[in-house]
């Protein structure tokens, strides 16, 4: 995905599609996966929680 991609304008402002690294700051996005985020630069990465889906 090219960088322009990861952002997008409302209201006249630029605002992040993705989230960005809390250890490398602002410049870095995390790649979002199936289970988890993970960062490409440093390594940290996030679990998303899993859901029950018990109807």
């Amino acid at each position: 995905m090219a960088k322009y991609q990861r952002y997008e304008i409302k209201d006249n402002k630029l605002t992040r599609k993705n989230r960005s690294c809390p250890r490398c700051g602002d410049g870095v996005f995390l790649a979002e996966h199936k289970d988890r985020f993970s960062c490409g630069a440093c390594g940290y990465t996030e679990w998303k929680k899993k859901t029950n889906k018990t109807e």
